[in-house]
């Protein structure tokens, strides 16, 4: 086997592996899935070592979960034998829900949030109303007939939410 089809295995094995490490707030929902974990690297010299960097960008630039989710990718690739280990924040292109993916979308349902109801970059806005906000389904009975409570819900990510069917409030991950 040559060295890039081993390195290309490795950073799919690296990539399964990040599988592993969940959101510190939303723990049924993977950082990879979440979209958080957006780049890895792999260098080595000649006989050395593999060096592994994971590129990282947070939900929010002041996310308080950062430092644990750093802590947490560190930790995963070292017991999988990936002792060197480098975390890298990336801020630009800043994080948006549209990065999430649809596995990570339907876990969220699955655990009662909402999620995102539109996409960031959508050219159908174009021509919908400024004051038109997205129709947010119920998590719990799927119901449509729901209002936004707060804009500010459990995280600075979420809003609170009622469903005047079921009339269960629930966060709504926001679109952003």
């Amino acid at each position: 086997m040559n060295a890039c089809a081993s390195d290309r295995q490795l950073q799919e094995q690296i990539w399964s592996w990040l599988h592993q490490v969940s959101d510190p707030e939303i723990p049924v929902i993977s950082v990879v899935d979440l979209g958080i974990v957006r780049e890895v690297q792999l260098s080595a010299a000649s006989g050395q070592e593999v060096h592994c960097t994971v590129v990282i960008t947070p939900t929010y630039s002041g996310c308080p979960a950062m430092n644990v989710i750093s802590r947490e990718i560190i930790a995963v690739l070292q017991q999988h034998g990936i002792s060197d280990v480098a975390i890298q924040t990336k801020l630009s292109p800043a994080w948006s829900t549209d990065w999430m993916s649809e596995h990570g979308k339907s876990q969220l349902k699955n655990y009662g949030i909402a999620p995102p109801a539109q996409q960031v970059i959508d050219i159908s806005g174009i021509s919908r109303k400024r004051s038109q906000a997205p129709k947010v389904a119920c998590p719990h009975c799927g119901s449509l007939h729901t209002v936004c409570v707060s804009q500010f819900g459990s995280t600075s990510c979420k809003s609170l939410y009622q469903c005047k069917d079921c009339l269960e409030p629930f966060d709504y991950f926001k679109a952003h």
